[in-house]
Formats: C-alpha cells, structure tokens, sequence
C-alpha cells in the first residue's frame, strides 16, 4: 500500500524529488571520499512506472563509485529496494529512494522526457538543504527524519564489491572541472564488477 503524499503545492517532478533525497543524505556521501558530484541515473518507457535507477559518486578525474541500485521489484538477480556499495552507508538515501518509488503516482515527468533519465547533484548550500528539508516535511514520508541524529535505522541490502568506470560525458565532465579546478590524476584500478553492476548493463546498455 502506497504512503499517502500531501502536498502543498503544485506536483514535484521526480527528478526534483530525486534530487532532494540526495541532497538529504548528502553528509552521509562524503565518506570515504567528498564527491564533486552526485548523480542518479535511470530508463524508464514515457508512461511506465520507473523499476530500477542508481546512484554514483563522482570523484576527482571523472571517476564514479557505485552508492546504490534500487530496483521497485525483486528478481532471481536482485532483491527489490536498495543495494547499497561496500563503502557507503546511508538508511536515509535508502528511506527517502524507498518512498520515491512506492509514490511515483504522485511526481510528474515532462511530456517529452526521453528514456534516459539523468539527476546531477553538486555540494548543496543552505538554501538547497532547506528546500529539501521543507518538502520533506511538506510531504511527511513516514520514517524519514530531516535531522541526520534522528534519521530512521532501516536494514540495507549491501553489495560484495564496490565498482568503479569512467564517467566520459564532455560538457557534464567540464562543469564538473569549473566547479574545482584542482584535479587528480592518479590512475584507479577497477575492482571485479558485481553481479548488479553486470546486471544492469545487460539491461539497460546504453546506445552506441
């Protein structure tokens, strides 16, 4: 049964709302390392319900760690909810994705939205910490604090291994360089790939 969203205002997209569960769990994201940039990536057919979408830290030289897979329905090849990786913990990312998905009726999509779906998330600032905060006060998800000292404890499905790939995107790659002009170079190895990651390119690979 779905939560009850109340709103007091006009309809919130969802890649808004997506942004806004980043922004809340974002202290929770900056272990081991800061990220430059957060963001979330899904498909999903204009007029279906969205199924699957994850979650990457973005590191200095365009890198991307894996935070989470959350898929709204369970397979023999994963369980429904979020996996989270082998170095990120967050209940709250997990709780606010989890209501996200079980109240997609309740946030919009543009009309011409494509497949793809993609949220990018930089540092937040107050003001955008306070948007979050207020909506998510507004729309009173059940279990979800705004305060990270009284954030809801919710068990999380954890993933064996961490996966790293390249983020090649140019103009998303140059914003991210104006925004800090120092970066690394050091090389990274990429460990074994996990079997969501591998799921999710058999899956949803993107077009040549």
């Amino acid at each position: 049964m779905l939560e009850t969203v109340k709103t007091y205002s006009s309809p919130l997209e969802l890649d808004k709302a997506l942004h806004h569960a980043v922004t809340l769990a974002w202290d929770d994201l900056t272990t081991p390392i800061e990220p430059r940039a957060i963001r979330v990536e899904y498909l999903c057919e204009p007029g279906s319900p969205l199924d699957h979408l994850s979650v990457w830290s973005v590191r200095a030289g365009g890198y991307q760690d894996l935070v989470c897979d959350f898929w709204a329905s369970a397979s023999r090849a994963h369980p429904s909810g979020a996996c989270l990786g082998n170095r990120h913990s967050s209940d709250k990312l997990a709780a606010t994705l989890d209501f996200i998905m079980k109240n997609q009726g309740h946030f919009t999509r543009p009309a011409d939205a494509g497949r793809h779906g993609l949220v990018l998330v930089y540092p937040p600032d107050g003001d955008d910490r306070i948007e979050a905060a207020t909506w998510m006060k507004g729309v009173q998800a059940p279990g979800i604090e705004v305060s990270p000292e009284d954030a809801h404890q919710r068990p999380e499905v954890r993933v064996p291994h961490q996966e790293e790939k390249a983020w090649a995107s140019t103009d998303e790659e140059a914003h991210l360089h104006e925004r800090n002009a120092t970066v690394s170079h050091e090389p990274v190895e990429a460990p074994a790939r996990t079997n969501a990651a591998n799921y999710f390119e058999l899956r949803y690979a993107w077009p040549e």
